[in-house]
């Protein structure tokens, strides 16, 4: 089994961890502006360092109904010429928040472990790991992939911050390729939620992991199970 096959559940659930426990704090905040948590929230990694072009929005959301129409009426993203969406004023502030929350829930949540285990200690260098896999990424990554890194980092982003961040957008790098095996073999959106286990779904998911595992050779074969351990590690 590749390693990228196996690293992918932890980044999981370290990133998902950290976005079910700021959300709270996320919808009070977009209530308070009379807004709904749209593709700004899910995308914020991205959007805010960069328009997201139409076809990398469309992969993002080709789960979905794709519909951008909430977002528009509400006044958070406008689309360019070239169909590009940009964020507003508002846009902006509601993606700032929402990863400034994710980051503090995640701080929030890791620091609560006890002392003689891992915890914040080891953010620093699983951030940097992450960073590295998403810079040699550049090479493999698809359309989502390329919108969404490298990321949006503040200043004074703490290092909780910095590793959600970057998960958030390594994240697009699997799907990138999911989504270039189940096409290859001939499938729709639909047809690869509805195709059940078996051949046909192995083999897409062979081809998956060959496609995402090129970002992982930035690092050796030490520092990937490094990677592994210390996601395995913190709480979520």
């Amino acid at each position: 089994m590749s390693y990228a096959r196996v690293v992918r559940p932890a980044i999981d659930r370290v990133y998902v961890g950290a976005r079910w426990a700021a959300r709270p704090r996320m919808e009070a905040f977009y209530a308070e502006r009379g807004c709904d948590l749209g593709a700004e929230n899910s995308f914020f990694s991205g959007v805010l360092a960069r328009p997201i072009p139409a076809d990398a929005l469309a992969d993002g959301l080709v789960y979905t109904s794709g519909s951008m129409d909430a977002e528009l009426k509400q006044g958070v993203v406008v689309r360019d010429d070239a169909g590009a969406w940009h964020l507003t004023e508002l846009g902006r502030e509601l993606a700032s928040f929402a990863q400034r929350a994710t980051g503090e829930a995640a701080e929030e949540k890791w620091a609560m472990l006890p002392g003689l285990l891992p915890g914040l200690t080891i953010v620093p260098r699983l951030a940097e790991l992450v960073s590295r896999v998403l810079a040699h990424g550049q090479a493999s990554g698809g359309p989502a992939f390329h919108a969404m890194s490298p990321p949006y980092e503040p200043d004074d982003a703490s290092p909780a911050l910095l590793l959600v961040t970057r998960l958030g957008s390594l994240r697009h790098h699997r799907a990138d390729a999911h989504r270039a095996a189940w096409r290859a073999a001939g499938l729709t959106a639909d047809g690869i939620r509805e195709l059940p286990e078996g051949p046909e779904r192995a083999a897409i998911e062979a081809d998956t992991d060959r496609r995402d595992e090129p970002a992982y050779a930035a690092l050796t074969e030490a520092e990937r199970w490094e990677l592994l351990a210390g996601l395995a590690a913190l709480p979520n």
